[in-house]
C-alpha cells in the first residue's frame, strides 16, 4: 500500500471478498525533497487510517539500499551516458515484483495484490499474462511488461477492470481517507521534485552550447544529461516564433540541438534498435523461426498503439520499423508490444533511426538543384 487511493481500494475489496489481508507499506528513499519535506511519513499516515478503517494489520518495510543499488545506480548511469531511462520498468522488476514480493511471502502471504491499472490473463497452456486496463487512460502495462513469468503468477491486480473514476466513489462510499488524494507522479519512490535541481545533486553541471541543426549557436545550457528529446520547458529560449524544441544531444560534446516546431521533422524517425528485452510469456513464435513479427507497439506510456514489424538482429537487438513515423523516440525509454489487449513484452530503446530532417538533407544533395 502506497498511501494512495488506488491500492487503498484493492485493500477494500480484497477484504470484502474475504480474503486475509495485510497492508504493506514500503520505504525506498530517505532524503526530504527541496522545500524540505518527506511525503513517507505522510504516505504511511494514510496507510494506518485506511487500514483501521477496513480493519486489516499493516507493516512498514525498507528496501533503502535495495532500490539504491538496483535501481537507482542504474537510472544516474543511463542519464550519464545520454539516455533518458524509465525507473518505473526498473523499480517494478527488481523492487515490487521481486524483494517486496519476497518480503510479502516471508509474511506469510501467497499473493501480491497491487493497484496497478492492468488485469491477468491466461494462455493456452495455463501460464500468466499481462493484459491491458480497462481504463485506457491509466493502463499500466506499459511499467510491468519486464516483470518476469513466475512473478507475474503470484500477482492479483483487483482493479484493473475498473476506472479511476469508480475507485474514487469506492473510496469515498466507504470512507477511506484518500478518497480525494491527488494521485503521485515524479520518479518512482522519490516523487515530484525540481528535476533538475535533483539530479544536479548527483550529476555535476556541464555547461555546454545550445545549438541548431546547422550548428550555430542559439544559447547554454547546464547539462547536456538534464535535457530530453521533445522536451519544450526549460531551455531558457525566447524570441518571436513557435516554441522551441530539444530535437537532439551530443553527450559527447555535450551539445543539446533545437528547432522551432513540436512537428519539426527532426523530431520523427521510422524505427528504432532496442535491447535488454523482456518478453512475458517467451519468444514469440515469428522471431524465434527467424521471420519478421507484425504487432503493436509505444514507446512511452499513454501513447495510442502503434503499427510496426519487429525482426531479431544477429546482434540480439530488435530492430523495430513503424508504418508511420514516431515522434521523439527516446533512447533508454522502453517500446513495449501488444497484440490486441495482451502485452507481449518489450526493450531497451537504444539507437534512433535517422529523423526525417536528417534523410531531408540526405536526398537534396543527391538532387540537381543541389548541385548546381
Amino acid at each position: 500500500m502506497s498511501g494512495g487511493v488506488d491500492s487503498s481500494v484493492v485493500a477494500l475489496l480484497l477484504k470484502e471478498q474475504g480474503h486475509n489481508v495485510i497492508g504493506l507499506f514500503m520505504k525506498n528513499w530517505e532524503e526530504k525533497d527541496e522545500h524540505g519535506h518527506c511525503t513517507t511519513a505522510q504516505d504511511y499516515d494514510d496507510v494506518k487510517r485506511v487500514c483501521d478503517r477496513i480493519g486489516i494489520a499493516y507493516h512498514a518495510v525498507e528496501f533503502v539500499r535495495e532500490y539504491w543499488d538496483r535501481v537507482f545506480v542504474r537510472f544516474l548511469k543511463e542519464y550519464e551516458a545520454g539516455y533518458t531511462p524509465n525507473p518505473d520498468v526498473l523499480c517494478n522488476r527488481e523492487i515490487k515484483f521481486d524483494v517486496f514480493l519476497e518480503k510479502a511471502s516471508d509474511l506469510g502471504a501467497t499473493s501480491l495484490a497491487t493497484g496497478h491499472y492492468t488485469q491477468i490473463g491466461r494462455d493456452l497452456e495455463g501460464r500468466a499474462t499481462l493484459l491491458k486496463g480497462a481504463d485506457a487512460n491509466k493502463d499500466q502495462s506499459y511499467f510491468l511488461h519486464a516483470v518476469r513469468t513466475d512473478k507475474l503468477e503470484r500477482a492479483r491486480f483487483p482493479i484493473g477492470h475498473l476506472n479511476k473514476t469508480e475507485i474514487r466513489e469506492i473510496a469515498k462510499h466507504h470512507g477511506l481517507a484518500t478518497a480525494t488524494k491527488k494521485d503521485s507522479t515524479g520518479i518512482c519512490f522519490i516523487g515530484e521534485r525540481d528535476f533538475r535541481d535533483f539530479l544536479s545533486k548527483y550529476l555535476p553541471a556541464r555547461p555546454g552550447e545550445i545549438r541548431h541543426l546547422d550548428q550555430s549557436v542559439v544559447g547554454e545550457h547546464e547539462g547536456s544529461a538534464y535535457y530530453t528529446l521533445g522536451q519544450r520547458k526549460g531551455l531558457g529560449l525566447g524570441g518571436e516564433g513557435e516554441a522551441w524544441y530539444v530535437v537532439a544531444k551530443d553527450s559527447k560534446q555535450n551539445i543539446v540541438y533545437v528547432e522551432r516546431g513540436a512537428d519539426h521533422p527532426a523530431l520523427f524517425a521510422d524505427w528504432l534498435e532496442a535491447e535488454e528485452t523482456s518478453w512475458v510469456t517467451g519468444l514469440p513464435n515469428a522471431l524465434a523461426r527467424g521471420d519478421e513479427l507484425k504487432v503493436r507497439a509505444k514507446v512511452r506510456y499513454r501513447q495510442p498503439d502503434q503499427d510496426c514489424r519487429v525482426r531479431l538482429n544477429s546482434d540480439g537487438r530488435l530492430h523495430v520499423s513503424f508504418a508511420v513515423a514516431q515522434r521523439a523516440i527516446t533512447p533508454g525509454q522502453s517500446v513495449v508490444f501488444y497484440d490486441d489487449e495482451l502485452c507481449l513484452g518489450g526493450a531497451v530503446i537504444r539507437h534512433v533511426g535517422p529523423s526525417r530532417f536528417s534523410r531531408g538533407l540526405a536526398i537534396s544533395q543527391l538532387l540537381p538543384s543541389a548541385q548546381a
